[in-house]
């Protein structure tokens, strides 16, 4: 249905149709700022939107409060933007940087957070209306955690918004999922603290060489790598052509690691410890008859592991579990373990 506009309504409409090109431009611009700026600060976001109101949404707003405003620029969401994190305290690091970014003003923004009430149900979000400092037309940045958008698109779905006069039975629903999505909402926050600080620990147990305390994982493997405990052995390598080394991922040969039981940083030290003579007969008997003088950084570590599996008597078999897990399993890799076993088997530490 049409909605029916009185003479203010239809000019502040009007008014509205030659400013969109305008309103267009300050939608992206505004977008493109708070990209860069969240960006910069490393924020990681679910989404980040931004629109310009459809003239029938405006129509039908004005139709049913058009005397409310007196001008076009008391509608303060006619250029809306909506940023969507992963954690609550995000939006509260989002909203740090919007003030920063532009003129908030200040009677007209709302944390609705603050206002939520026992009795009422659904979540809430933070309201901020803005002007570019240089002066614009207003906008609305809402900023609300990924539950709370989620929690927002079923309560729109379902109609339950503003249903007041539900039978209590379906309001109590309602509201234990809003609790349940509230709570989890704060529980991964927390989460996310506590990775954090465990993360820490582990930095601060590999640089005291306390390894054995460290269970091997993907983040402690990766402190693990910046004592560069594959160094020397590589420059050992690398001396056989007088060979360059660049650099080169090695966490994928983690699964690699983990398929022989080693569970801590303690275990992975003594891997090396027990593996680099034989690791270095390997690499030995493959460049000596070769010119090779640039070798990748990874080139210790994958010899730690073959030799390892030749010392434990894997064999072919073992050889192409290891290329399975580092490339993925393909019809080449029994090849390669075939090739690799054939050249290394005359080495003493090969357990037939």
């Amino acid at each position: 249905m049409i909605p029916k506009l009185n003479h203010h309504g239809e000019a502040l409409l009007q008014e509205f149709r030659e400013c969109r090109p305008s309103l267009e431009k300050l939608s992206d611009k505004v977008c493109t700022q708070l990209r860069q700026a969240l960006k910069t600060q490393s924020i990681e976001l679910m989404g980040l939107e931004h629109r310009v109101k459809t003239e029938d949404s405006l129509a039908g707003k004005l139709e049913r409060k058009g005397d409310k405003y007196a001008t076009l620029e008391q509608i303060t969401d006619l250029v809306g933007v909506r940023i969507i994190t992963y954690y609550t305290d995000d939006v509260d690091k989002v909203a740090a940087i919007v003030q920063q970014l532009f003129e908030v003003d200040w009677q007209n923004s709302v944390d609705k957070r603050k206002v939520h009430q026992l009795t009422s149900f659904g979540y809430n979000s933070l309201h901020y209306i803005c002007k570019l400092k240089e002066g614009s037309m207003p906008f609305e940045i809402q900023m609300r955690t990924a539950l709370q958008h989620v929690w927002s698109a079923i309560e729109h779905d379902i109609g339950y918004k503003g249903a007041v006069k539900l039978p209590p039975e379906y309001r109590r629903q309602f509201s234990r999922l809003a609790g349940m999505l509230e709570l989890a909402d704060d529980e991964f926050s927390r989460l996310r603290t506590t990775m954090t600080d465990y993360r820490r620990q582990v930095q601060a147990l590999v640089r005291s060489g306390k390894l054995d305390e460290v269970l091997l994982s993907t983040d402690s493997f990766r402190s693990f790598l910046e004592l560069h405990p594959f160094q020397r052995l590589n420059q050992r390598i690398a001396a056989v052509n007088q060979a360059e080394i660049f650099p080169a991922p090695m966490l994928q040969f983690l699964p690699v690691i983990e398929s022989f039981g080693l569970e801590t940083l303690g275990d992975v030290q003594r891997f090396i410890d027990e593996n680099s003579e034989e690791a270095y007969q390997l690499a030995l008997s493959q460049l000596a008859i070769t010119d090779i003088d640039i070798l990748s950084e990874s080139v210790a570590l994958q010899n730690l592991c073959l030799a390892y599996v030749l010392k434990s008597g894997g064999g072919v078999a073992g050889l192409k579990a290891a290329f399975d897990l580092l490339y993925g399993e393909q019809r080449n890799n029994e090849m390669l373990a075939e090739m690799m076993y054939e050249q290394a088997s005359h080495l003493p530490f090969v357990k037939k």
